[in-house]
């Protein structure tokens, strides 16, 4: 395996404070750029759900995984 990044290590960290969080609400335009990095490792999870009752739309959120630990990598 290869090892994370000063940026992805930051935006793991971030989201596992967060616990759950829009991907647009991250802070920074290279937290959003590590998310696809991070899902392709395993570590998060991208999903899409509904903000509001009386909207159709979809937003995309992501989280962390549950089994997964930073140390093992």
């Amino acid at each position: 395996m290869r090892k994370l990044s000063e940026i992805e290590k930051k935006t793991y960290d971030y989201i596992k404070k967060i616990a759950e969080i829009q991907t647009t609400n991250l802070p920074g335009k290279r937290m959003c750029g590590a998310i696809p990095n991070l899902e392709k490792l395993g570590l998060v999870e991208v999903f899409k759900k509904y903000t509001s009752y009386y909207r159709s739309r979809k937003k995309k959120f992501v989280k962390i995984r549950d089994n997964q630990d930073l140390n093992s990598l």
